[in-house]
């Protein structure tokens, strides 16, 4: 999995060193060269210094071929800026933002762009996320039975139709994303590679839906 890293601060810097332990192929930017000292001797993956929200920055660094953006500079308005320029110019498919202002986070989360806050905390959430997780949860609705998650689809599901992971009752699709475009689909709508669907379903049939998706 490719990732770029904006900022090289504590957060940055501990997540480049996490996500390079399992693999990861990773892309540290600061504007401070000084900043990547951080990473340590011993990083083996790649820095570019320079203005992380810069398209042409972005492009040297190769976004355009990116798995996932996380943007975790000091400025809540840089880190929402590449959020958002990552998410709706180079369609990265996973975009984090790190926010200090916890009332932005649900307008961004809104636009597909999940955020973090402590540093602490923050590296072990971001790790979280950018792990294979297909299913995200969203929003728990009345008393807890009924939950609202997000999917992104798996290579299995790929040109099939949106009425497969329905089931009448317990299973519900009621959005999809696609293309930075969100609309209801139809039960024959063709799921593509990158959608992102939103299903409504009965907590009590979290295990049908895992089967559904090959996920047991």
């Amino acid at each position: 999995m490719k990732v770029i890293i904006v900022g090289c601060g504590r957060l940055g810097s501990g997540l480049a060193g996490n996500l390079i332990k399992d693999g990861y192929d990773i892309t540290v930017i600061d504007s401070n060269p000084e900043a990547f000292i951080r990473l340590g001797k011993h990083f083996k993956g790649k820095t570019v210094t320079g203005i992380g929200f810069d398209k042409d920055l972005m492009e040297k660094a190769g976004i355009q071929k990116i798995d996932a953006v996380v943007a975790c500079t000091n400025s809540d308005e840089a880190n929402a800026l590449i959020g958002r320029i990552s998410r709706n110019i180079y369609k990265v498919p996973r975009v984090i933002s790190r926010l200090y202002d916890p009332r932005k986070a649900s307008l961004y989360q809104s636009l597909g762009i999940q955020t973090i806050n402590t540093t602490a905390w923050g590296i072990r959430q971001a790790t979280e996320m950018l792990s294979y997780n297909q299913l995200d949860s969203v929003q728990h609705i009345g008393n807890g039975q009924v939950e609202l998650l997000r999917l992104e689809i798996p290579a299995l599901l790929e040109g099939r139709p949106v009425g497969e992971i329905s089931i009448i009752g317990e299973i519900q699709v009621v959005a999809l994303s696609r293309d930075n475009v969100t609309f209801i689909p139809t039960m024959g709508t063709a799921l593509k590679k990158r959608d992102v669907v939103f299903l409504s379903i009965m907590t009590t049939s979290a295990g049908r839906l895992k089967s559904l998706l090959g996920l047991e």
